[in-house]
């Protein structure tokens, strides 16, 4: 994918462009190519970024270390700030408010489509990597707990019966 020039967009029709996603994104490991659109449109002094794309991805089971296939989707909008003119030159190192942290571009720089479209697609992955409710690693219930109580906690456990003659709820 290649990068748009930040001022070519305001000379497109309705100072947006859209690109047809159809193909790989360099680093991320996909079985089949990634499909969709993303729309980027320029806002004066922001660019608003709309994508709507899809793959599958190889995945590993985190308890059974299987790998399985998943459908990964991508049904996002950002806003990415361009910064202004008289910002450019000031020093690299300065205080910034809590407020005004995020993204900015360079009114005269480039977008990276192919950049942003692999930090969406990171963010979509599963936080928890899981092949599906049989996994043959998921953990077995135990119905007798009271059988494989570990010896350390012995003590607690008697006065826990201790408190349930007593009348009290130790819970």
């Amino acid at each position: 994918m290649k990068s748009i020039y930040i001022p070519q967009i305001t000379q497109a029709p309705d100072r947006k462009v859209e690109i047809i996603i159809d193909g790989t994104i360099s680093g991320l490991d996909t079985l089949t190519p990634v499909r969709g659109k993303l729309v980027v449109r320029h806002g004066g002094n922001f660019l608003e970024l709309t994508a709507q794309a899809e793959t599958i991805v190889t995945l590993t089971c985190d308890r059974c270390l299987q790998n399985y296939n998943h459908r990964l989707e991508v049904n996002t909008s950002e806003l990415v700030w361009l910064e202004a003119a008289e910002l450019e030159n000031l020093p690299s190192e300065r205080e910034v408010a809590l407020e005004n942290l995020s993204e900015t571009l360079s009114p005269n720089g480039y977008f990276e489509p192919e950049e942003w479209l692999y930090e969406q697609f990171s963010l979509a992955m599963p936080f928890r990597q899981l092949c599906g409710e049989n996994c043959q690693g998921a953990p077995k219930t135990q119905t007798h707990q009271e059988n494989h109580l570990d010896s350390r906690w012995a003590s607690l456990a008697s006065l826990k019966s201790e408190l349930k003659l007593c009348g009290e709820d130790p819970d």
